[in-house]
């Protein structure tokens, strides 16, 4: 089949590449010409896919990347991966909406639009489905096929890759979910189909509120913890021995990427506008785990002034800018926060990650360096907020004067953990 996979960041490229393994004739299509041109160069910047995959891809005519709207006529499946920010608390569909006019104009009487991107329930029968309408002067149901299948990539993971993770696959009808559903089949193991749009819409968010409340918890226990005279870490491993009813959950300097800081805000916002009351757990767990950078800082801070030290002049080495360790994803890093407060107290502020090339998302006031040893020595602080297994933690215990941990990773005298 003719596939359009618009959208070719981290959960459009690694669908648009198993698809094109699997024997479709796949075009990824990105309104951002810099991504495409890299793209088509061969150079992968998804940690998911690797640069000699991509280059088999486009080797072998499966695949092809491009911005112009022309090379999406004719497609039998349309696969919508685009983001979906927050802006000032309200979720923005623009891209949605905008990709569902450029698929509209090509859409052909026969063929199936699948919405993967996070939204709240009822994006894709209330919105995407009057556009495509109005744009194509087709009837949905009668004239083509629309789903909703939510993506559930995680970046880094290599037990749960793609292809081996359960698929949620819906349609607006018995003919869309069908359809969906068979073009799925081909690419997973595991397809779970649900009666509704609306259904696998709410699924995701589920998914990623149930992580975001959990971490806040723990975040929260953290904090209070410490005072208690209690070792968080030690009871949490202690905690994760019991068999049944608990799952293992660990704080941190905050949440990153679009999951965790985004998706639960858009149930919350979707159940204040359609019910009229608030989602109180998710708007709680914002704000544990928006404020766990202050928390980091604070920390610092207190230990500055145990060594008679002031934040402002001193010299912070962070390690790590991405949101998740052996990853280059710094969407929403709580990184760049912790980096953003001790700036603004005036300290000399450094970063290390070997992931994370060029990101625009990062103070211009940061300097970034290698984690070398001479870097170490010359830091007052270094603070562990992503724990890459590229860092070489037995030259930061050796040469950091002191070091906080926000990941558990190190243990000696010059350190304290979160």
């Amino acid at each position: 089949m003719h596939v359009v996979v618009a959208g070719q960041g981290y959960v459009g490229l690694p669908l648009a590449l198993r698809a094109a393994e699997v024997g479709h004739r796949v075009v990824g299509y990105d309104v951002d010409p810099h991504r495409v041109e890299q793209i088509a160069t061969g150079q992968s910047y998804v940690e998911d896919v690797a640069s000699t995959r991509l280059r088999a891809a486009l080797d072998s005519g499966a695949y092809s990347v491009t911005a112009e709207a022309t090379a999406l006529a004719g497609f039998d499946i349309a696969v919508v991966t685009v983001p979906t920010p927050l802006r000032d608390g309200v979720p923005d569909l623009s891209y949605i909406e905008s990709c569902a006019h450029t698929l509209g104009a090509h859409l052909c009487p026969g063929a199936t639009v699948v919405l993967e991107s996070t939204t709240y329930p009822g994006t894709t029968e209330e919105l995407m489905l009057p556009i495509l309408e109005k744009a194509s002067g087709l009837t949905a149901g009668a004239d083509f096929h629309i789903g909703y299948s939510p993506e559930r990539i995680d970046p880094g993971n290599t037990t749960w890759p793609f292809d081996k993770t359960p698929k949620v696959v819906s349609g607006i009808d018995a003919a869309s979910l069908d359809a969906v559903m068979d073009f799925y089949d081909g690419l997973v193991e595991t397809t779970v189909p649900v009666s509704g749009t609306r259904v696998a819409e709410l699924t995701k968010l589920i998914e990623n509120t149930f992580r975001h409340v959990n971490i806040a918890l723990v975040n929260e226990i953290a904090m209070l913890a410490r005072p208690l005279g209690v070792n968080v870490w030690e009871a949490i491993d202690a905690a994760a021995t019991k068999p049944f009813g608990y799952l293992r959950f660990t704080p941190g300097p905050g949440v990153g990427g679009h999951c965790l800081p985004i998706d639960p805000s858009f149930l919350s916002w979707k159940v204040e506008r359609a019910v009229g009351v608030p989602f109180r757990f998710v708007e709680l767990a914002n704000d544990v785990n928006n404020h766990m950078p202050d928390y980091v800082v604070r920390r610092l801070t207190e230990a500055f002034n145990t060594r008679r030290m002031a934040v402002r002049g001193s010299r912070v080495l962070l390690l790590g800018l991405a949101y998740k360790a052996d990853t280059s994803d710094a969407r929403e890093s709580p990184s760049a926060r912790v980096a953003e407060l001790l700036l603004d107290l005036g300290a000399a502020v450094r970063g290390a990650d070997p992931h994370v090339v060029d990101d625009i998302r990062t103070d211009a006031r940061l300097i970034r360096v290698e984690a070398t040893a001479e870097e170490i020595m010359a830091s007052d602080a270094v603070v562990l907020l992503t724990d890459h297994a590229a860092f070489d933690y037995e030259t930061i215990l050796e040469h950091a004067p002191y070091v906080l941990d926000c990941r558990n990773r190190l243990s000696g005298a010059n350190v304290d953990v979160l």
